[in-house]
């Protein structure tokens, strides 16, 4: 997969590394000559020029990616680089960091933005996710703002303990991804047998999340399941 990759900051560089580790074809853009720094990750291609220009975006030939990265620290640039990537070129997936959280209303499909991620919420996400039992924790928003990937953490005492994963009537637009248990990374099967303590992650559409709250807490009443 060929990724381009705008702002070489430590944040772009730490992606460039990742992607290519991972057998990635990887091209960093920053206009800054500081931020140039082949030595750093000798293994991509390098451009230095400014990724807000159609002409840079050209020579980058970004209709031969599949996967444009906006990750400067500039939230202007992020969007413009967004918006040019998906009208202009035809990107496939277009991923925009967000530096400010007042802007991560912008981010999304009217500017070109496939997946939105917001370091601030991010951080406040995982402290969430590492402190909350039974509550739901938005990890991530993606797919233009229509679903988002959630976490809950099962209460010992939630009434869908030590029920089959195939025998509950999950809410409609959600998906359960994996579950968390322990050391161990589970791929659900309707066989799976829910317990206290796991780590459930979920796809789902903002709107019903409430219910998969309600679902999953110890509140329930067990009407969840068939």
């Amino acid at each position: 997969m060929r990724v381009v990759i705008v702002g070489a900051g430590a944040v772009g560089r730490s992606v460039a590394r990742e992607l290519l580790e991972n057998g990635h074809e990887v091209l960093l853009i920053d206009k800054s000559p500081h931020a140039v720094s082949v030595r750093r990750v000798p293994e991509a291609e390098w451009l230095l020029a400014d990724a807000c220009e159609i002409t840079t975006l050209d020579e980058a030939a970004l209709e031969r990616c599949q996967v444009v990265i906006a990750a400067s620290g500039d939230d202007k640039v992020n969007l413009v680089v967004s918006l040019l990537a998906k009208t202009e070129f035809g990107v496939p997936r277009v991923v925009a960091r967000v530096n400010h959280p007042k802007n991560e209303w912008l981010f999304n499909e009217s500017w070109g933005v496939d997946v939105a991620v917001s370091t601030p919420r991010l951080m406040s996400a995982l402290v969430e996710e590492a402190v909350s039992v039974g509550d739901l924790v938005r990890l991530l928003r993606f797919s233009h703002g229509e679903a988002s990937l959630v976490e809950l953490t099962m209460p010992e005492e939630a009434t869908l303990v030590g029920t089959r994963v195939g025998d509950v009537a999950w809410p409609p637009n959600t998906a359960l991804v994996t579950i968390i248990r322990g050391s161990r990374v589970l791929i659900p099967d309707p066989d799976h047998v829910l317990s206290g303590g796991d780590e459930l992650l979920f796809v789902a559409a903002p709107e019903r999340e409430p219910q998969l709250q309600e679902l999953l807490s110890p509140r329930t009443n067990g009407s969840g399941s068939r």
